[in-house]
């Protein structure tokens, strides 16, 4: 049996352990600013639609309920400013690191095609590539590409981690070229009610597809925006045609969402009071940190949106991680994302107020 694993590259928090022992020393406890992880309580309004769905015996299905596949279609047009949108062009997924990194297998692809992601970059789009034996492609500017054996873009915007936003005419001039080379994209945008200096705008807004779907995929997720990482509650909307194939092969595989899922799911994408509130927590835990680390010698780039600083002092990262760790704080080194990134550190701001307060009082030392 051939080992799948040895494709992939070491999974990038085990190296990250040594420094996690050193801050947990700590007299007053660790400071833990590196996975981005929500903290804060799942919105009542969602517990209570979970409970209610509890007594669910029978198997749900990967479609998922027209109750669900409602709210989805309604939250897209009203939210990312979808136009037209039906229960074709949406499909639940069971978390959304689940579908970046299997998406490439379950679309066919194989050696000899090509994946790509930007430089600087959540992990699992090359995780993707090399589970199906493509080849992962880094890019600055995706229309720099070269398209032949191209099958796979992805774009992400608010980027993880740097939390740089794609303007309306950047996302338009991509999905123009992409469309001209017929490469399909994928669009992450788990990130996009966290716009702080910036307003994330979709792929499927019209001013960017045209009304249009064909060719293009927006992925969301519920667990920042609802705190809701821990219920694996995610979805895909766009192309039908593509989202048509996905469904099959998805109920072949059992790719179920859980029912009370489903049912919560309904609840929070029903509700934006919760969503304000969270926004509200993040952006005062965001202006305390981003002001303590920058009268500590650091220097922020990007960080427009998303739920991360991006930080440097100019230094190897994992210097400044082992620098922060003797403070009690840890933090993602930014060459976790990608070579580029091996002189900046990825802070998330997901800890709770009394946490981040403690990292400013050790910061400002």
């Amino acid at each position: 049996m051939s080992a799948v694993s040895s494709r992939l590259p070491v999974f990038p928090w085990d190296k990250l352990e040594p420094y996690k022992a050193t801050a947990t020393a700590h007299p007053d406890g660790i400071v833990d600013l590196s996975v981005g992880t929500p903290v804060d309580p799942v919105p009542a309004l969602i517990q209570e639609a979970l409970v209610a769905a509890a007594d669910s015996p029978g198997y749900p299905t990967v479609w998922g309920t027209t109750e669900l596949r409602d709210a989805l279609t309604g939250w897209c047009e009203r939210r990312l400013g979808a136009v037209g949108f039906t229960h074709h062009n949406v499909l639940p997924v069971v978390g959304s690191k689940e579908l970046v990194a299997w998406l490439p297998t379950q679309l066919g692809l194989g050696a000899g095609d090509k994946v790509a992601y930007p430089r600087l970059a959540y992990p699992t789009y090359e995780v993707g590539a090399r589970l199906c034996g493509a080849e992962p492609v880094v890019y600055d500017d995706p229309a720099a590409l070269d398209p032949s054996g191209l099958k796979l873009l992805w774009l992400n915007s608010p980027s993880n981690p740097t939390g740089r936003v794609l303007s309306k005419d950047e996302l338009t001039r991509i999905v123009a070229w992409a469309r001209e080379h017929g490469v399909l994209v994928f669009s992450d945008e788990c990130y996009l009610e966290l716009g702080w200096e910036a307003e994330p705008v979709s792929v499927l807004h019209p001013d960017v597809c045209g009304g249009s779907y064909d060719g293009i995929v927006a992925v969301h997720s519920l667990s920042k925006r609802s705190n809701l990482a821990g219920y694996r509650a995610a979805f895909i909307a766009g192309d039908e045609a593509v989202l048509g194939e996905l469904l099959q092969i998805r109920k072949h595989g059992g790719m179920m969402t859980p029912a009370p899922v489903q049912a919560a799911t309904v609840a929070a994408l029903g509700d934006d009071r919760h969503v304000q509130e969270q926004r509200e927590r993040y952006a005062a835990r965001r202006a305390a940190l981003r002001a303590a680390l920058e009268a500590h010698g650091f220097r922020i780039e990007h960080s427009e949106a998303s739920l991360y600083l991006w930080a440097t002092r100019d230094e190897p990262c994992w210097d400044t991680v082992a620098h922060l760790a003797e403070l009690g704080i840890l933090v993602a080194p930014g060459d976790f994302y990608g070579v580029a990134g091996e002189r900046f550190v990825r802070v998330a701001f997901t800890a709770t107020d009394e946490r981040v307060e403690a990292a400013v009082k050790r910061l400002g030392r």
